[in-house]
């Protein structure tokens, strides 16, 4: 390297971030994603036998994706190339392609591809990467914060392994920040920075997993204090700490998997009835910038799903949520839907309403279609007496308890089951009722065609 070079390198290594300067440079410099990239771990064992193949680094910002394609560069004997999705056309992709063709046909040499962002790819963006991923013209390193099998073409998924990335936890985020707090080369060193445990702990903490910001921040507190470094000590404390992060990152995509996997969460918590879990999520959702409509939508249909007739009311407290926040909107709304919410994972259980509905429906769908008997059909038009329409309908109050013999009502299958939980309890000891007078009243009509 010229001393042009080193000087234009120097140069943007003073303006570069914190995060960008204390990004690390090898395996053991590496934190986290220990589930991969350990001691003996697929990725690493790739890496270190420079066997890599195309691979899809999926997971949250700040976790290490965009740092480990540099660590896998550094080590490789492929020709590196950096890009990202969003700022890349498909001409530019073709011409990358094919100088990767030509460099593997001339000289031997294989190109490393690292593509940010690749969930911004379309779908045409896509299919021109295929065939040389496919052919080994291109090792492809893809990174992305979205879900690849919502984002990203089957073929392509086939075609590479995926990596998935998890936060960091808040003793990972606390090494880094003490490291780059004392690192003078990188780091914030020259500034006599003593970060203090609640300094560190505040930082680790609101950036949720996120090491770029939790770095951030410290350069913040840091910088906020002393522009250049003077020699005095520069004390980061858990209200410096806490001022320079502002307010907590909050990761959440409101039309990604996070959306999906959150919603989940929230709903399987009302039905496993932990009301503390399920208004977690349900704040969890509603930081995140979730549309309470939908959550009010989701939060009905789990009254019947899985409330259902064992807490009738359930309903009525879901709907009753579900239209205030129409009358209300945010940030009030979250009140009627804490309380839904609530109610819901303390009501007792069942689903037997959504069994009954979802296997009568696979019979109409499955089965051959039964037609209405004409005892059952309506009656309020001229005509209907010639057509024999509602001829011998029995009247069920003119009978003890209002209950003919059932199959006056043309269906033999019993879609309702409900359970001993709740007030669906009443309903079974009902039905056991009816049931048996179905019984006798059928074999009464039975009898008397003998």
């Amino acid at each position: 390297m010229d001393l042009f070079a080193q000087q234009r390198h120097e140069h943007r290594r003073k303006a570069s971030p914190l995060a960008v300067r204390m990004r690390p440079t090898s395996l053991d410099e590496f934190v986290g994603q220990q589930h991969f990239i350990g001691p003996g771990k697929l990725l690493r064992r790739m890496i270190e036998a420079d066997r890599l193949s195309s691979v899809l680094f999926y997971g949250p910002p700040g976790t290490g994706k965009t740092t480990l394609a540099h660590i896998i560069a550094a080590r490789t004997q492929a020709h590196f190339v950096h890009v990202n999705a969003a700022a890349l056309s498909v001409a530019e992709l073709r011409v990358i392609l094919s100088e990767a063709r030509q460099r593997l046909e001339l000289g031997g040499a294989r190109t490393l591809l690292f593509i940010d962002e690749l969930h911004r790819f379309s779908r045409s963006q896509q299919d021109v990467l295929l065939d040389d991923v496919e052919q080994g013209f291109v090792l492809l390193i893809g990174a992305t914060t979205e879900n690849p099998f919502f984002t990203l073409r089957t073929p392509l998924i086939s075609r590479s392994q995926i990596f998935s990335f998890e936060p960091l936890t808040q003793e990972q985020i606390s090494d880094l920040l003490h490291r780059a707090a004392h690192d003078e080369a990188r780091g914030m060193g020259r500034w006599n920075v003593e970060l203090l445990g609640d300094g560190a702990e505040v930082l680790a903490r609101l950036c949720d997993g996120d090491a770029r910001r939790a770095l951030t921040g410290l350069e913040v507190a840091v910088l906020s204090q002393a522009p250049e470094p003077t020699g005095t000590a520069v004390r980061i404390d858990a209200a410096i700490a806490a001022e320079s992060m502002q307010r907590k990152a909050i990761s959440y995509d409101a039309f990604g998997d996070q959306h999906y996997d959150a919603i989940s969460a929230l709903i399987k918590s009302m039905r496993g009835s932990d009301p503390d879990a399920a208004v977690y999520w349900l704040a969890r959702m509603l930081a995140g910038g979730e549309d309470p409509r939908f959550l009010a939508r989701r939060i009905v249909i789990a009254a019947a799903e899985d409330v259902g007739n064992a807490d009738p009311q359930a309903l009525v407290v879901a709907q009753a949520a579900a239209s205030a926040v129409e009358l209300v909107g945010l940030p009030e709304c979250s009140l009627p839907l804490a309380q839904a919410v609530i109610y819901l994972a303390c009501a007792p259980k069942s689903s037997a309403c959504a069994q009954a509905i979802w296997q009568a429906t696979h019979d109409v769908n499955e089965q051959r279609t039964r037609p209405v008997p004409a005892k059952l059909k309506a009656t309020g038009y001229s005509g209907a007496k010639v057509l024999g329409s509602g001829e011998g309908y029995d009247y069920p109050h003119d009978h003890p308890e209002a209950i003919v013999a059932r199959d006056d009502y043309g269906v033999e299958a019993v879609y309702y089951h409900p359970t001993d939980r709740g007030f669906e309890a009443r309903i079974l000891e009902y039905l056991a009722r009816a049931r048996a007078l179905h019984k006798k009243s059928k074999k009464g009509i039975d009898s008397s065609k003998e």
